[in-house]
């Protein structure tokens, strides 16, 4: 008998649910979409880091790739790598190309061996094998060329195009480039050489940026353990090598990085959309309970304790949280079918779809403890109320407080929910915030409710019926009010972040900088020829300013005697250790820095090498004035002391670097110079910027010149497709709080039926009855819209100014557009509600108070 009690709440649960989900489609469909979202980016992203693992060998272009910039490996370098396997050369730079009309534009110049490719295949239209497009013949070298290069210069495969000193002969589009990941985004398409062929060019001058890389491809299978030992071996041997090592388990970590950190984005926006949901899911439990008051009553009647009613209706919750949480998973596990099936040709994204266990049932997890979180307040208050208080609750509220026992549940499913978003959390630290953020909006919002409450049952009597009867309602037992604060509040707060963060963006990378900027970098200028160089641009731009400086590149390998490795650098910081970075040196203090700490040397200083570091990236590493660091400069280790700390306003966009040394520390190292021309007020124009594209292509075709606009296109295009899916992602929890607003006032027609038929038999017309519920909705919904607009707002400015790292200007015109917008949403779905109530006839209603 007492195991087939325990099974009792389950009967009654699945006897109550035969007669369907009504009641509970909103419950379902928020847990659905935000198990969705959490299953789908979960899958999409799994599968992603599938293809990396799978296809590391590929994307890197070996078991292993050493990199260095600004010089070759030495002789005996490149002998302890060909020790160790088999090993391909590629050279990359930027430099100009150009055609007999005279046109000309960027490209990622990259020279390759007969080695290249170890791993994959290089893909070619018309097909042939690369050695043959790119070998000289009928007096030229062969180039291979992207598809954008063609069309950007309106050539085909067949034509001729100058790069440095000498022509190419371009025999075919490069379609597929194995390698393509590893390297980064750059700014213009792609021409890939031959090693020989770019030691022709002349582009190859002392000091020039070119990043040469050595891809290994190890022995046999080439396991982790032989590619830690190789990497061991040249840390312990080449130690001054310099070389930025990567093996084939972490072969594009910038990739990686930025996977990690969209998919706990989204995964954000999927817990964002879920707690949204479940405030509908509360709804729906306190609809539900409401509207089973006969049914519950009988079980009591019949001897039912507080508990075995609790516990039927929990089971129920459980149920559904479950049907909620399959459907989502089952849509989000076809996401990365979805994407490959529609757009794996052109993602060039290594993605393996599959059916990812963890995370669906992750999904599951966190929409079972997302129903709990908001279910139990609801269901616990049932416990303790006695059959003839559930009988009168038709005009009489219940108590607010269930037991302590179902507090503390509720409180631990809460807990629970905020934890694992924590614990799974690649940056746990704009996890914890998010969490505080959700917290605190949740607690406000309560707060709101509780405010426009008393303010309405405070306001002095009005003389209008209408007004009189809006009034009441904000505040009467049973009201709409703290539902609707809730739902339209969690809406709008982040309908206006969303909408803060997208202006921002915009007016920050298409408003600001462009007329800020200068019109040009100019690259790789040989020291030799900078005077040359100036005399040239003074002539073809008279009214610009020239502003150069000396330019090198080079990789920090230890602070404070620490090697850079081991050093445990804050997340801002993080990304200057990780590759080689650009440095100079200068005898007073740069254009755009402003001095924190310490005292700049003297102008003709000779003394001990000194730096100047910019102070957020020392505060992050944990240096300041005194403290040593190693810097690798072309295969040499140089140690200087930080002699101060400095701020840089970056987006001047004008030089400026990390580090700046003191003069004379690099005599005698080959460089080139940087320099940039900035027209007065930004007033350059098309004609004005081709026409020195061009000169500049003609007469000095070793320098590689960037235009900005060009540059803050492609960095545009990046911000326009973040936008993009910050719009799409917020769109869903968007849906969700209005599915969650539209349950939340059909949770409350049996109470509009009730009141409507009351007033209509003592008087009271159509027309003014929808008049009262219209300044209701209106009322609540302003009061709630400017809690929302704050709300919004401050979220907006914690996220562009502590997580962008950019100012922030607010944006009103489209925030209380978008509010104004919700507030009129809001009207219209409580007026379409409530006309059906009003059209109710009186007499069967009458016949069952």
């Amino acid at each position: 008998m007492g195991s087939a009690s325990r099974w009792l709440p389950l009967r009654y649960a699945l006897r109550e649910m035969r007669g369907g989900l009504s009641g509970f489609y909103v419950f379902v469909a928020c847990i659905a979409l935000g198990a969705m979202s959490i299953a789908g980016v979960g899958s999409l992203a799994a599968s992603l880091n599938d293809g990396l693992a799978r296809e590391g060998r590929v994307i890197l272009g070996g078991d292993l790739s050493f990199s260095l910039i600004q010089r070759e490996t030495k002789p005996e370098e490149l002998a302890f790598l060909k020790s160790h396997g088999e090993v391909s050369t590629t050279a990359s730079l930027r430099a100009m190309s150009r055609i007999a009309s005279g046109d000309a534009t960027l490209v990622e110049l990259k020279a390759v061996d007969k080695a290249y490719p170890l791993f994959g295949k290089v893909t070619l239209a018309p097909d042939m094998p690369l050695d043959e497009a790119l070998a000289q013949r009928d007096g030229a070298y062969g180039a291979v060329a992207d598809p954008t290069l063609l069309a950007r210069l309106a050539i085909e495969p067949g034509a001729r195009i100058t790069v440095g000193n000498i022509d190419f002969i371009i025999r075919a589009a490069l379609t597929n480039e194995p390698d393509k990941l590893s390297v980064g985004i750059g700014f213009g398409p792609r021409l890939m050489v031959s090693e020989e062929a770019l030691r022709a060019t002349g582009l190859l001058q002392p000091g020039s940026l070119v990043r040469w890389k050595y891809q290994v491809k190890l022995p046999g299978a080439g396991n982790e353990a032989a590619v830690k030992a190789v990497t061991d071996d040249a840390r312990i041997k080449q130690s001054n090598a310099g070389w930025e090592i990567r093996n084939r388990t972490n072969a594009s970590p910038q990739l990686e990085r930025n996977v990690n950190r969209f998919t706990q984005f989204l995964t954000i926006v999927g817990l964002t959309a879920l707690l949204v949901g479940g405030v509908g899911v509360g709804n729906a439990v306190k609809s539900h309970l409401d509207r089973k008051r006969a049914t519950i009553a009988t079980l009591k009647a019949l001897g039912a304790s507080g508990r075995r009613v609790f516990a039927i209706y929990l089971t129920q919750v459980i149920l559904l949280s479950l049907i909620g949480g399959a459907i989502g998973a089952t849509l989000g596990a076809a996401l990365p079918f979805i994407v490959v099936g529609l757009f794996g040709s052109i993602i060039p994204l290594p993605i393996v779809p599959a059916i990812q266990a963890p995370e669906l049932v992750l999904s599951l997890v966190y929409g079972l403890l997302t129903a709990l979180a908001f279910a139990l307040w609801p269901l616990g208050r049932a416990h303790d109320v006695p059959v003839g208080a559930l009988f009168r609750d038709v005009v009489a509220a219940q108590p607010a407080w269930p037991r302590r026992s179902y507090m503390a549940l509720t409180a631990l499913a809460i807990a629970a929910l905020g934890t694992l978003a924590v614990l799974l959390a690649y940056d746990r630290r704009v996890a914890l915030i998010y969490v505080g953020v959700a917290a605190a909006v949740f607690v406000l919002l309560q707060l709101v409710g509780i405010l426009v409450m008393a303010v309405a049952r405070r306001v002095p009597r009005a003389r209008s019926t209408s007004l009189r009867m809006a009034v009441a309602n904000i505040h009467r037992p049973g009201a709409l009010t703290p539902t609707i604060v809730l739902s339209l509040g969690l809406g709008i707060a982040l309908l206006v972040t969303v909408i803060e963060i997208d202006g921002n963006l915009r007016s920050q990378f298409a408003k600001e900088l462009p007329a800020r900027a200068p019109a040009f970098y100019f690259l790789d200028i040989p020291s030799d020829r900078a005077p040359d160089f100036d005399a040239f641009v003074a002539k073809q731009a008279p009214n610009a300013a020239l502003d150069e400086v000396p330019m090198l590149r080079g990789r920090i390998v230890s602070a404070k005697g620490i090697d850079a490795q081991d050093l445990k650098p804050s997340e801002e910081a993080a990304w200057v250790l990780q590759s080689d970075r650009g440095i100079t040196y200068s005898a007073t203090v740069p254009n755009g820095s402003r001095l924190t700490d310490g005292a700049w040397w003297a102008p003709d200083y000779r003394g001990e090498p000194l730096v100047s570091f910019e102070k957020k990236i020392a505060d992050g590493l944990g240096l300041t004035i005194g403290d040593t660091v190693t810097v690798n400069v072309l295969g040499r280790n140089i140690t200087a002391k930080i002699a101060n700390l400095r701020t840089v306003d970056w987006q001047s966009l004008s030089i400026n670097f990390i580090l700046v040394f003191s003069p004379h520390v690099f005599d005698g190292a080959p460089h080139t110079r940087l320099a940039t021309l900035t027209y007065p007020n930004g007033g350059s124009n098309a004609e004005q910027e081709n026409k020195i594209i061009r000169a500049v292509a003609q007469d000095f075709p070793m320098i590689t010149t960037v235009r900005v606009k060009d540059a803050l296109d492609a960095i545009g295009s990046l911000i326009g497709n973040l936008v993009l899916a910050i719009r799409g992602a917020s769109g869903l929890t968007l849906l969700v709080a209005a599915l969650v607003l539209g349950g939340a006032l059909a949770a409350g027609h049996r109470h509009r039926v009730y009141d409507a038929v009351i007033l209509k038999t003592l008087g009271a017309t159509r027309l003014r009855l929808i008049g009262a519920y219209t300044i209701e909705y209106l009322l609540i919904a302003a009061a709630t819209a400017v809690f929302g607009v704050l709300a919004g707002s401050a979220a907006s400015w914690l996220i562009v100014t502590e997580l962008m790292r950019l100012p922030f200007a607010w944006q009103p015109g489209a925030a209380l557009i978008a509010t104004v917008a919700a507030v009129l949403v809001t009207v219209v779905l409580g007026l379409a509600g409530t006309f059906s109530a009003l059209g109710q006839k009186p007499a069967p209603v009458l016949r069952n108070l």
